[in-house]
């Protein structure tokens, strides 16, 4: 089920964005009242006496000052909502006896308060523009039909001469457009119903047979009120061309008056529908009935019901007459016709993924997935280029063979090419989409991208980079399988980069769970991404890679007997516990979780920075001729060490993201979560290259320049 939260962001108008209800600030002042209610919880009584957070005795008052639509007499209420009175309806709720700790709930009454009044004041603005236009439009159309009036009677022979002495129209009703002579349907008038309605929204009330104009200013019927009110008596009736271009123009104009009408039918839905459930979430988090008392102010506000229409969705209503003028006038009855121009982009519903939410979320995983694997090969490469130009042998360091051991440009050549294949994919997943192939076939297409990437890998044959994708497989089979390996520098290295990519094993598991549920591109996409078992897996996933991590360093103490390796086994114990508190922290948003999260992350990435400079780089040796440095250093620039503590010490903290929790809408959060996963894939990187710079330092510093191979036999057994 789609959150309303997004499903607002979906349907809200752009251009009114701001004149609609905050709703995410309004879920923020609710969950403060949360937060400030669960230190109290421990004072509450039972259910049974119906007291919370809120003292019986300054409880809310419960007068309403405006009449109520339906005419009801409530019961005792517990807030009190006054109408201020004045030239605009201005509502202001009174909190009374309020205690210093219930701040929040004075916040949130407050700022719903400003919210509504907001609503109020835009909505009636807009209406009283509509009435404007309509009534400027009416006089509009009455002019064309008596210019086509007279246009009929002349060639009947009524007006023989020229009106030149008077640019007045005869003062007697004027008759209906299809009663005339020159009468033209919307189909005579143009092909196109769209040609003339490509302007800014307009909205409108029609008043009785007439139009009341609402709203933003719409550059087409703006002409055509101007263009036409130009146009003389005598050049009307005398061209026909120029009666066909006003027909047309206040044609134009109509369909953008019913195109707001939509709008403001969708505003003040969106607006309704936000406050109930805003007021729904703040009387679960109060143990109050609050609600009730605030949407009966509501339903007799403004923009829901005003003093000129009674209480029910006039917005419709006015949808109709305006329908009804439009067939009578410009179709000739024919209210078919007369859709065609009212709704051109009413078309029969269809697959299209843009408008499928989840096609949306589906596209997202699988280009993330296939978008982090690529940069993290293109930053693979920059380390293959940057080890190669300063004569780290990362061959010997790896054990890599260097007739088969991958090149830079080998390494960039096989990133763009994955990069190509999936964007060649999505476009003809849309090309063929568009044109309505069968979804079945449509849908398989992801498919067989990632079984094709899937075979190449494990492929047999001596082709695309054989010996580097067995080297490949054989590390992850060793990194899996940790605890029955001897950890080799590839193997622990390898292991390195995949806790750098959490957020693409999570992308794989959401691809999987397509593939293997048959809901890819479906509306069946939250089985993938809900429920107990998306949550325990989840969780798995984040603790994975740390995981392995602690069996190859448990493994290596057990090799080596190196206390070292028992050292860097708690670094990434201490990871997955604090992976585990963010996590928790998403599903339960308390004040606990909060500073068990922050506090566990802190300490994570205090170890994670104290391994990375003093273990892994070599670096703060207090002995050193290079301040915070070491004796050796393979870059002559030795600023670029300095720039490389700071920046790898500010990639380290991205967590903070993940606990502030930014607020930021649904699409703009999704690129904001692929960011910081590339962020984390770019440090990785990074730290690769002064993690063998250290390895091959400490190499050369003990003449490693040669393999040591194990031998079958013991001293001993030679000796005899």
């Amino acid at each position: 089920m789609v959150k309303f939260s997004k499903e607002f962001e979906s349907q809200m108008i752009p251009e009114w964005k701001e004149a609609l209800v905050d709703y995410r600030q309004l879920k923020k002042y609710v969950k403060k009242v949360m937060l400030a209610r669960k230190p109290k919880e421990t004072h509450e009584v039972t259910q049974d006496s119906g007291i919370s957070i809120f003292d019986p005795n300054r409880a809310f008052a419960g007068r309403v000052s405006a009449r109520p639509c339906n005419g009801d007499e409530h019961k005792e209420e517990i807030i009190q909502v006054k109408n201020k009175g004045g030239q605009d309806d201005q509502y202001e709720t009174e909190l009374i006896q309020f205690f210093s700790e219930e701040d929040e709930v004075k916040m949130f009454i407050e700022r719903l308060d400003e919210e509504l009044n907001k609503v109020n004041k835009f909505y009636e603005s807009k209406e009283g523009e509509c009435i404007e236009r309509g009534e400027v439009l009416n006089k509009q159309l009455e002019k064309l039909v008596d210019v086509k009036q007279v246009l009929s009677d002349r060639r009947r022979g009524n007006y023989p001469f020229s009106r030149s002495n008077s640019d007045s129209p005869p003062s007697s009703n004027p008759p209906s457009a299809q009663n005339s002579d020159y009468s033209e349907t919307p189909s005579e008038l143009s092909d196109n119903p769209t040609e003339s309605a490509q302007t800014d929204e307009v909205i409108a009330e029609p008043e009785r047979n007439g139009v009341r104009r609402i709203d933003i200013p719409a550059t087409t019927p703006t002409q055509a009120i101007t263009a036409v009110t130009s146009m003389s008596w005598e050049d009307l009736v005398n061209n026909p061309k120029k009666i066909r271009c006003a027909e047309k123009m206040i044609r134009s104009a109509f369909v953008e008056l019913y195109r707001g009408l939509g709008l403001l039918k969708t505003y003040r839905s969106l607006n309704m529908v936000a406050f109930k459930k805003i007021l729904k979430k703040f009387d679960n988090v109060s143990n109050q009935q609050a609600s009730a008392a605030y949407l009966r102010t509501v339903n007799i506000s403004y923009f829901v019901c005003s003093d000129k229409v009674p209480c029910h969705c006039r917005v419709i209503r006015l949808m109709d007459e305006v329908e009804s003028i439009f067939t009578k006038h410009f179709a000739n009855n024919n209210r078919k016709k007369a859709m065609k121009f009212l709704r051109p982009q009413q078309n029969k519903d269809s697959h299209m993924p843009g408008s499928d939410s989840s096609y949306v979320e589906t596209v997202d995983t699988m280009f993330s997935m296939f978008a982090l694997l690529s940069l993290h090969l293109f930053m693979y490469g920059c380390n293959l280029f940057m080890w190669k130009s300063t004569r780290i042998n990362y061959n010997f360091i790896f054990e890599f063979s260097p007739n088969t051991s991958l090149k830079y440009r080998d390494a960039f050549l096989i990133c763009t090419s994955i990069m190509t294949a999936v964007v060649g994919a999505m476009v003809i997943h849309l090309v063929l989409t568009a044109n309505n192939f069968s979804p079945h076939q449509v849908n398989a297409i992801p498919g067989i991208l990632l079984l094709l990437f899937v075979t190449l890998l494990i492929c047999p044959l001596n082709i695309f980079y054989r010996p580097t994708r067995h080297r490949f497989l054989r590390a992850i089979r060793n990194i899996v399988f940790s605890p029955f390996y001897k950890v080799l520098m590839v193997d622990f290295f390898m292991a390195d980069q995949l806790t750098s990519q959490i957020p693409l094993l999570r992308h794989m598991q959401s691809t999987a769970c397509y593939f293997l549920a048959g809901s890819f591109g479906t509306h069946r996409y939250e089985n993938c991404h809900s429920g107990k078992t998306y949550r325990e897996l989840v969780y798995v996933i984040s603790f994975l890679p740390y995981y392995w991590r602690v069996l190859q360093c448990a493994r290596k103490w057990f090799d080596e007997g190196d206390v070292n390796h028992l050292a860097n086994l708690g670094k990434y114990a201490s990871s997955m516990v604090a992976a585990g508190a963010r996590l928790t922290l998403t599903r339960q948003p308390t004040a606990f979780w909060m500073l068990i999260a922050v506090a566990t992350s802190v300490i994570a990435t205090v170890y994670q920075l104290y391994w990375d400079f003093v273990k892994d780089w070599g670096f703060f040796n207090p002995k050193s001729k290079n301040p915070f440095l070491r004796d050796d250093l393979i870059l002559k620039n030795k600023s670029i060490y300095y720039v490389s503590i700071v920046l790898n010490l500010v990639l380290r903290v991205a967590w903070v993201e993940a606990v502030i929790k930014f607020n930021v809408p649904t699409v703009e959060s999704r690129l904001l979560h692929f960011s910081m996963a590339s962020l984390e894939v770019i440090r990785r990187g990074h730290w690769n290259f002064y993690r063998l710079e250290n390895e091959h330092l400490n190499n050369c510093g003990k003449f490693r320049a040669v393999k040591a191979v194990p031998l079958p036999f013991c001293e001993t057994d030679l000796d005899g």
